[in-house]
């Protein structure tokens, strides 16, 4: 009881942290903007959406499920960070342990959301640019695309589906399975709420 009552403690105290930090950085953003510094507070507003995009992710984390098929999160490994400018939420987390691991990766304002929906939206690209190895599909109504790899040296075929939603890049990735134990992977996280949070 004790152990759980300082983990509890320990959390808290970093959410209570965190918020102070993103006061400060209001506080500091407004000031240096009333004194004509816009430089610092520029800084200040960048480091403020920083923290902000940690709070989403450390949220995100907790909606996405503890397991992917018969793999265990390690959420030890689980990683978030927020940049707070071209490229801001970026949450990840690992599920199983070598040689079969899957992850979750969520990326808000990725560079790659533009080039997938161009494949996804226009057929002529896509089928341009697509071989043998990928294929459209729709994950929870999304358009995604299921990418396919096999190891030459091992044999082994791995998976990754991409599902772009609005500005929201959702990675879902397996080693060593087939395509319906990554589209089940798939179903299995909740898209609508993510995208919800992320935006």
């Amino acid at each position: 009881m004790k152990k759980f009552s300082l983990i509890l403690f320990c959390l808290a105290a970093g959410f209570a942290t965190m918020a102070q930090e993103f006061d400060k950085n209001i506080a500091t953003a407004t000031s240096s903007y009333t004194s004509g510094n816009l430089q610092d507070s520029r800084f200040a507003m960048e480091q403020a959406l920083r923290d902000l995009d940690m709070a989403i992710g450390k949220e995100i984390l907790k909606v996405l499920p503890t397991k992917m098929g018969a793999l265990a999160a390690v959420e030890k490994e689980d990683n978030v960070t927020g940049t707070g400018s071209y490229v801001g939420l970026y949450v990840q987390r690992y599920y199983g342990a070598d040689p079969k691991r899957g992850s979750i990766e969520i990326i808000n304002n990725s560079p790659m959301i533009n080039s997938l929906n161009a494949i996804l939206s226009m057929p002529l690209i896509g089928g341009m640019m697509r071989d043998e190895n990928q294929k459209m599909i729709k994950v929870q109504g999304y358009k995604s695309i299921l990418n396919k790899q096999v190891n030459s040296e091992t044999g082994k075929t791995n998976y990754d589906l991409q599902i772009p939603m609005n500005n929201t890049l959702v990675t879902v990735k397996i080693d060593d399975s087939n395509e319906s134990e990554i589209t089940a992977a798939a179903n299995g996280i909740p898209l609508a709420k993510i995208v919800q949070m992320a935006q």
